[in-house]
């Protein structure tokens, strides 16, 4: 289920990541990086290479099976990557909860892809891993986001002063839950 590919919208797939994909994702970043940088944190020119993506995807497929980080491209009809799911800080035992972190390829924003993908990625964090809690962070001003994750049955808890480095200073976040179940922990 989690390794499997999930159609999603307008042609596109949620599949797990590959280190095929490193050129794919070093297009798709560079062409959206103007657009993501007000959200994004401040990153060497060597990220948006293929080499660059490449160490990165390595580093991230060895967290992944670790257990610690799930990773998903979405996919287009032609296997281009055009944005990225992740569930990052896994956490097992009580807590029973991840991180989430995605983006959408600039000519692909605004066309219900993300709210998909987030409603597809929640579905797997329950049903596939077990998880009972998702939370994600957005910069305060990012209300297209933060509409999705609305769309997505996330709740808004609270915001977190300074929380992240990004576009070159410390933001303050916007912080949101989902509950994806309320069942005793599984495995």
């Amino acid at each position: 289920m989690i390794n499997d590919i999930h159609p999603l919208a307008d042609g596109v797939r949620l599949r797990p990541v590959a280190l095929g994909d490193a050129a794919s994702f070093a297009e798709t970043l560079t062409r959206s990086r103007a657009y993501m940088r007000r959200w994004d944190p401040v990153r060497p020119e060597a990220f948006y290479t293929p080499e660059g993506q490449l160490q990165r995807l390595t580093a991230l497929l060895a967290d992944r099976d670790t257990g610690r980080v799930m990773p998903w491209a979405l996919a287009d009809d032609e296997d281009r990557v055009v944005g990225a799911m992740t569930l990052a800080s896994i956490e097992r035992g009580p807590f029973r909860n991840a991180r989430l972190g995605y983006w959408i390829d600039v000519d692909r924003a605004g066309r219900g892809l993300a709210t998909a993908a987030v409603t597809r990625v929640c579905e797997l964090a329950r049903d596939g891993l077990g998880l009972h809690r998702v939370e994600a962070g957005t910069v305060v001003d990012n209300t297209a986001s933060q509409r999705v994750l609305a769309k997505c049955g996330f709740e808004h808890y609270g915001t977190a002063p300074r929380y992240l480095h990004i576009n070159g200073s410390w933001q303050d976040h916007r912080m949101f839950q989902r509950i994806l179940h309320d069942g005793p922990p599984q495995r």
